[in-house]
C-alpha cells in the first residue's frame, strides 16, 4: 500500500518547485513585474478600498478570501465519487497550470487597469455586452455564495456553541490588531505572536463557556456583520481578520502535515472508482466537483476586486496570487490524503475504529464534520486529544467561511457601483449597494431555496474561471504578449464547464422535472458561449487597435 506521508512530501516539493519554476517563467514571459510603476493602491489611495499593504497581510487577506470551504468540501466529494487518484492528479496539475495562472494573471491585469473588477475588465478588453453579462452573472453567483455561507455560519454557531467565543473574539481581536499595526506602528510580527496566543486562549474559553443561540439569530447576525465588514475601510477589519485567520489554516496545514509524517498511515481508500459516478462521467464532473482545489472563478473576482486594490508593488503579485493558489492546492492535497488514509472507506477493522468510516461520516454528518474527524484522528499522533482536534478542524473551516462571506458582500458592492451606480447616484452609496445583495441573499435562505440553486453553482464558478482567462487573453493580445498560457486553459475550462452544464441539463435536471435548475443551466450555457464569441471577435481585431481603444497602460504587460 502507498504511504500518505510519502505522497504528501512529494506533493509539497512539487508545489514549491512549480512556484519557483513556472511562476518565474510567467514573470519573465508575460508579467514582467516592475516596481517602479505605481500600483492602484498608491495612485488611487483612499484608505478605504485602495490601501498599500505589506505582502504578509495581503497574502493573509487573499488566501483567507479564496480558501473558504471549497478546497476542503470539493476534494472530499470528488474522492467519494471517483477515488483519490483522479482527484489528486487534477489537484496537483490543475492548481499549477490553470488555477495559479488564472489567479495571478487576473490580479496583474486588474492592477494594470486601475484595480477594476474582472467584469469591468471584460468591457475594456472585450466588449460592453461582455461586461454586462459578466456583471449580472458575477453578482448572482456572489449572492448565492453569501446565502450559502451565511447559512453554514448560522448552522455551525448554533450547533457548535463552543466556537462562538473564538469566532466573535477573532473579529474584535482583528480590529484591535489593525488599529495597533496601521495607526500605532506596532511591529507586525510581535502583534501576530500576541494575537495567536489570544486566539488559543479564546479557543479554551469557548470550550469552557459555550454560548447558545438560535439558528435564526446567527443568520441575521452573520448578514449584519457582513454589511459592517464590507463597508468599513479594509485596514479596520478585512485585512487584519483575514491575516489572522490565515494563521489558523496555516497552523492546521502544518499540524496535518507533521501528523501525517509521524503517523505515516497507509492509503486504504480506493484509488479509482470508474469512469462514471452517480453524478456523471469523470469528465467533466470531476473537474467541477474539485472546484477551488484546482481552479476557481471566484478567485479572479477576489484578485481583481479587493487584492488588486491593496497590492503594494508589482513584485508582490506572484507571492500573493500564484503562491496563494498553490497553498490552496496543497490544502486540497492534504484533504485527499486524510480522507483516504486516516479514515476507512466503508468498514473499520475493529469496533473501536467504527467512528472513523468515511462513507458513514459523509452520509450522516456531512463534509465539514468528516474533515474535522479526520483532523482529530491524525492529530492524536502528536498528542492532541481527539475532541480538541475535531473542534480545531471545524473551527479552521468555519473561520474561512466567515472571511469569504464578507469578502463576497464587498465584491457585490463593487459590481453595483461600477455598473448601474454610474448612472444611479443612490447605488453609489456603499451601504445601499451592499444591502441589496444581502437582502437578496437572505431571501434565498428562506425555505431552503439556496439548496435548490446550489448544484448549479459549481459549474457557474468554473465558467467564471474560463471567461476570466479569456478576458485576460484578450488583454495580453492587445499588448502583443503570448496568450497561449491563458487561452488554452481558458478554452479547456470553457469546454469542460459547458459539457458539465449540458450533462446536468440533459441527464439530471430535465429527467427529474427540476425546471428551475434546468433554466439556470440553459442560461449559463448561453451566457458562456456569448462571452466566448465576444472574446473571439476581439481577438480577430488587430492588436495595435486594441491598445489604442483600451486607453490603459500596459506597464510591461
Amino acid at each position: 500500500m502507498l504511504n500518505a506521508a510519502l505522497v504528501g512530501a512529494l506533493g509539497a516539493i512539487w508545489f514549491f518547485v512549480m512556484y519557483k519554476v513556472y511562476g518565474g517563467f510567467l514573470d519573465k514571459k508575460i508579467i514582467e513585474p516592475n516596481d517602479d510603476h505605481p500600483t492602484p493602491a498608491h495612485s488611487l489611495r483612499d484608505d478605504v478600498d485602495f490601501v498599500p499593504s505589506q505582502p504578509a497581510i495581503l497574502f493573509g487577506h487573499h488566501f483567507s478570501s479564496i480558501a473558504g470551504a471549497g478546497p476542503i468540501v470539493g476534494p472530499i466529494l470528488a474522492y467519494s465519487l471517483f477515488g483519490w487518484l483522479p482527484a489528486l492528479i487534477w489537484i496537483v496539475l490543475g492548481s499549477v497550470l490553470i488555477g495559479a495562472v488564472h489567479d495571478y494573471t487576473s490580479l496583474m491585469t486588474s492592477v494594470r487597469s486601475g484595480g477594476v473588477s474582472v467584469a469591468d475588465l471584460s468591457q475594456r478588453h472585450v466588449s460592453n455586452l461582455a461586461r454586462w453579462i459578466f456583471s449580472v452573472f458575477l453578482w448572482l453567483a456572489l449572492v448565492l455564495v453569501i446565502a450559502v455561507f451565511a447559512v453554514l455560519t448560522a448552522q455551525t454557531l448554533s450547533e457548535k456553541p463552543e466556537i462562538v467565543i473564538p469566532t466573535v473574539g477573532l473579529i474584535i481581536l482583528a480590529t484591535l490588531f489593525g488599529f495597533l499595526v496601521y495607526r500605532k506602528g506596532m511591529n507586525i510580527w510581535l502583534g501576530t505572536l500576541v494575537a495567536l496566543i489570544v486566539i488559543f486562549v479564546l479557543i479554551l474559553l469557548g470550550d469552557s463557556y459555550p454560548i447558545q443561540a438560535s439558528y435564526d439569530f446567527w443568520l441575521l447576525a452573520a448578514l449584519c456583520y457582513s454589511l459592517v465588514a464590507a463597508s468599513a475601510p479594509v485596514w479596520v477589519l478585512l485585512q487584519p481578520r483575514d491575516y489572522l485567520s490565515m494563521y489558523i489554516l496555516i497552523i492546521g496545514l502544518f499540524l496535518s502535515f507533521v501528523s501525517l509524517m509521524i503517523m505515516r498511515p497507509e492509503i486504504n481508500g480506493p484509488a479509482y472508482l470508474g469512469l462514471v459516478s452517480s453524478q456523471g462521467p469523470i469528465w467533466p464532473i470531476l473537474f467541477i466537483t474539485v472546484a477551488c482545489g484546482a481552479v476557481s472563478g471566484f478567485h479572479s473576482v477576489v484578485s481583481s476586486g479587493t487584492t488588486a486594490k491593496q497590492l503594494r508593488v508589482e513584485s508582490d503579485g506572484r507571492k500573493v496570487a500564484f503562491g496563494g493558489m498553490l497553498t490552496e492546492g496543497a490544502l486540497a492535497m492534504i484533504v485527499i490524503l486524510l480522507m483516504s488514509s486516516v479514515l476507512f472507506w466503508n468498514e473499520a477493522p475493529s469496533k473501536d475504529l467504527g467512528r472513523f468510516v468515511f462513507q458513514t461520516l459523509l452520509a450522516e454528518k456531512g463534509a465539514n464534520i468528516t474533515f474535522g474527524t479526520a483532523m482529530g484522528r491524525v492529530m492524536e499522533s502528536i498528542g492532541v486529544p481527539l475532541a480538541y482536534g475535531i473542534a480545531f478542524g471545524i473551527l479552521m473551516l468555519n473561520s474561512f467561511i466567515l472571511t469569504t462571506l464578507d469578502t463576497c458582500a464587498r465584491l457585490t458592492r463593487y459590481i453595483v457601483t461600477e455598473t448601474v451606480g454610474r448612472k444611479v447616484p443612490l447605488l453609489r452609496n456603499i451601504y445601499v449597494a451592499t444591502s441589496i445583495a444581502l437582502v437578496a441573499a437572505y431571501l434565498l435562505t428562506l425555505g431552503n431555496n439556496w439548496r435548490v440553486l446550489w448544484p448549479a453553482f459549481g459549474a457557474a464558478n468554473q465558467l467564471i474561471a474560463a471567461l476570466s482567462l479569456m478576458v485576460v487573453s484578450a488583454y495580453l493580445f492587445g499588448y502583443k504578449k503570448p496568450t497561449l498560457y491563458t487561452l488554452i486553459p481558458g478554452i479547456f475550462m470553457l469546454v469542460t464547464t459547458e459539457g458539465a452544464l449540458l450533462y446536468q441539463l440533459a441527464w439530471l435536471y430535465l429527467p427529474a422535472g427540476n425546471y428551475v435548475l434546468s433554466g439556470i443551466a440553459a442560461a449559463l450555457i448561453v451566457l458562456g458561449l456569448v462571452v466566448a464569441v465576444e472574446v473571439y471577435r476581439r481577438l480577430k481585431r488587430p492588436a495595435q487597435l486594441l491598445s489604442v481603444v483600451d486607453g490603459s497602460v500596459g506597464h510591461g504587460t
